[in-house]
């Protein structure tokens, strides 16, 4: 297993690939972590100007009462907990999806490269060569996830702070958002090797990956919306949203619902590893199985 993997990796860093991916992540996750510090402020500012009206008593005196449902709304919505999150796990929205096309690339790149003959001749054991790329697909993910996540901790942590509210990362929530941001990465690797084991051309694996992951973040809402409005009227048409891999995601990661109806955590946390799952057995069968010749 060593050997399979230090020969996956010696495949990566000896083409372009490796620095492509790399300077990918960053870029996406400078790009990303910019959008969100925005939209953090945006977010974040409002109460703080209520909250200094009426201490300094400019514009005259706030209700208590409206003053305590603005406080309430900010903790739950604008909370600067969950502007952490959303901060420190800039990275992902992007990230995953390189993540995913990582693991497609590795097996793919055996029947674009012809070199896939080559591999099952030296090591006929198919199934621990499917293993050996899960393993390096996984750990390519997590020093995606490490080099991410140093950025938006640091960048994010010095713009909180200077905001006044402090880095955060003293609360669990925060903590674990970012740890279930490390098994997103992972997870979406081993989804990418299953992925490239399906569609064996590596562009066609690649483009299909891309479309079904970019429309799943930014189409599923309105699909199920539709559905609830006009179709089924029942709340669990919205909670079903998180059947879908990228929606499942950012339910896994966020302390706070992300739509109406937003089941808790460990269900996106569940949805995500059976994908991952299944992901890995279908990709080994048929890898196992299939004519290389």
């Amino acid at each position: 297993m060593n050997r399979l993997v230090r020969a996956e990796i010696f495949k990566l860093r000896t083409t372009n690939l490796w620095w492509l991916f790399a300077a990918a992540t960053v870029v996406s996750t400078v790009v990303m972590l910019a959008v969100n510090a925005v939209a953090a402020r945006a977010l974040l500012k409002p109460f703080d100007q209520f909250v200094a009206l009426d201490t300094h008593g400019h514009g005259g005196q706030i209700p208590p009462d409206f003053l305590a449902h603005l406080q309430s709304e900010w903790q739950t919505g604008h909370s600067a907990i969950t502007q952490a999150v959303t901060l420190y796990t800039s990275g992902q929205l992007i990230g995953v999806l390189l993540a995913c096309l990582l693991g497609i690339v590795l097996v793919t790149g055996e029947f674009q490269h012809q070199t896939a003959t080559t591999t099952f001749l030296l090591n006929p054991h198919r199934g621990i060569v499917v293993a050996g790329k899960l393993v390096t697909a996984v750990l390519m993910a997590v020093l995606a996830w490490l080099v991410s996540t140093v950025i938006t901790v640091a960048a994010g942590a010095i713009f909180l702070h200077s905001q006044g509210y402090g880095t955060q990362l003293g609360h669990w929530a925060v903590l674990r958002a970012i740890l279930l941001n490390l098994a997103a990465y992972a997870i979406w690797a081993v989804f990418g090797v299953g992925f490239g084991a399906l569609i064996r051309s590596q562009l066609a694996a690649t483009v299909a990956a891309t479309v079904l992951y970019l429309v799943g973040a930014t189409g599923a809402g309105t699909v199920f919306d539709l559905i609830h409005t006009y179709v089924i009227n029942q709340d669990w048409v919205l909670a079903a949203q998180v059947i879908v891999p990228p929606i499942a995601s950012t339910v896994m990661i966020s302390p706070t619902a992300t739509f109406d109806q937003s089941p808790a955590q460990w269900v996106g946390a569940a949805v995500l590893i059976g994908y991952g799952v299944a992901a890995a057995l279908i990709g080994t069968r048929i890898l196992r199985r299939r004519d290389i010749a």
